[in-house]
């Protein structure tokens, strides 16, 4: 069964139901954010929003959640590099 690691964690790639990236935005209401997509930042936002860090979210299942959050889009754009090695 092949592997992907993600900083100090082992996942079973075919128990991955889904893996995507985001960007976390203030909400503006308290200390509250929310993920948007890396799309949405990049073509919409237009600098209309606050962003609090980047994260890389994994769904195992509804109870089996993970997320890796990441202080810039750099951090973020070299974990994804290191994923891509691990799946082609």
């Amino acid at each position: 069964m092949k592997t992907l690691i993600i900083e100090d964690k082992k996942f079973n790639i075919q128990d991955i139901k889904q893996l995507y990236p985001a960007v976390l935005v203030k909400t503006g209401y308290k200390d509250e954010i929310t993920p948007m997509s890396l799309e949405w930042i990049d073509n919409e936002a237009k600098n209309r929003v606050e962003i609090a860090g980047y994260a890389l979210f994994i769904t195992l299942d509804k109870d089996n959640q993970h997320s890796f959050v990441y202080n810039s889009r750099e951090e973020l754009d070299r974990v994804i590099s290191i994923i891509s090695r691990q799946v082609n």
